[in-house]
């Protein structure tokens, strides 16, 4: 039976929205990088005030600011050049540069480096190969992410943005009753560590991450007035073993190797652990049927475009590679939004 094609209930809108979602993005994408809700953070202005700010071109400046207002990303008093724009709640939290709260820092990151990457989506679909700088010189992301002190910090802010939530969730969520040590693996700037620390004093936390990380991760734990709770220490965990801690961390790591680095990752954390103890992956756990979390799954498709061969992955698919290990159960704790908690117990 074919589809009535004249059903009133029919509409394009969806489909038009999803393949045009570009403009949306880019628009927000640029309001950050030109600092836009950062100038609103000290008071409302005209346009004409954030046109002399910021260098608009007159003839941009109404429509891009009334586009993030029709957006929702903005609010707007009155209308013409007397209008007074401001941020929404969200944007005075989430998109100023001075909150302690700011993701744009991964908007920041995806405005210069994925949106450029993910016109290459299609190249990649068709041959599995990174389309990021690897594609151009054939240096790995992180040799090349190290190697540039600015692009480093860029990194570690989009990352710190971006966890924020995931990690404050996780350290209200898990019971760490029964534990006394953790160690997180690839803990940049040691934010997780200072999150878990803060809510749980009886914790002693470590952060390890590459010797040119460490320096970075101390001056955010001493900015946070922790340096007596969290320690730093320098790893290659591709390399080297992990240290032994009855909760062990990896957030947003596991998702940035391919099947044989993730079962490798696993093991080192299965043989650091001691009997009862926790391996926790903090990810954008993609749900069983690969049908609901579809942030998860898009995700999935930025590693193929950073890495190739790496992935996101379900529950499920952590469950079967950490009972391999040894591990006796797994769990997974919803962190909200997209996030999950994956938990393999010893």
């Amino acid at each position: 039976m074919g589809i009535n094609v004249t059903a009133p209930t029919l509409s394009p809108a969806r489909i038009l929205d999803v393949g045009m979602a570009f403009w949306s993005s880019k628009t927000l994408l640029s309001a950050v990088e030109l600092g836009v809700f950062s100038l609103l953070a000290e008071e409302p202005m005209t346009g004409d005030e954030l046109e002399a700010r910021i260098g608009l071109h007159p003839r941009a400046t109404a429509d891009f600011l009334d586009a993030l207002v029709a957006l929702g990303l903005l609010e707007r008093d009155g209308a013409g050049r007397t209008a007074l724009y401001a941020n929404t709640p969200e944007g005075a939290v989430y998109l100023d540069r001075a909150s302690p709260r700011y993701v744009g820092g991964l908007l920041e990151m995806a405005n210069a480096r994925l949106y450029p990457f993910w016109g290459e989506l299609t190249a990649a679909l068709c041959t599995g190969r990174p389309q990021n700088e690897a594609a151009r010189t054939g240096k790995p992301l992180f040799e090349e992410l190290y190697a540039n002190p600015a692009r480093l910090e860029q990194f570690m802010d989009a990352m710190t943005g971006c966890s924020l939530g995931n990690f404050e969730a996780f350290a209200a969520k898990f019971d760490f009753s029964g534990y006394r040590t953790l160690a997180d693996i690839g803990g940049a700037t040691g934010q997780l560590s200072c999150i878990v620390a803060r809510r749980h004093p009886h914790l002693a936390c470590a952060t390890y991450d590459l010797p040119v990380v460490q320096p970075i991760a101390e001056r955010r734990i001493a900015r946070e007035g922790l340096t007596d709770r969290v320690r730093t220490g320098a790893i290659d965990f591709l390399k080297e073993e992990f240290p032994p801690a009855e909760v062990i961390t990896l957030g947003m790591i596991l998702h940035d190797w391919d099947l044989e680095h993730k079962k490798m990752l696993i093991a080192k954390a299965f043989r650091a652990l001691p009997e009862g103890g926790a391996l926790v992956a903090i990810e954008n756990i993609i749900d069983d049927e690969r049908r609901e979390n579809a942030f998860g799954l898009l995700m999935s498709l930025n590693m193929l475009i950073e890495f190739g061969d790496a992935f996101d992955f379900t529950g499920a698919d952590f469950e079967s590679w950490c009972l391999e290990a040894g591990f006796r159960r797994c769990e997974v704790i919803p962190l909200g939004g997209p996030a999950s908690a994956a938990v393999a117990y010893k």
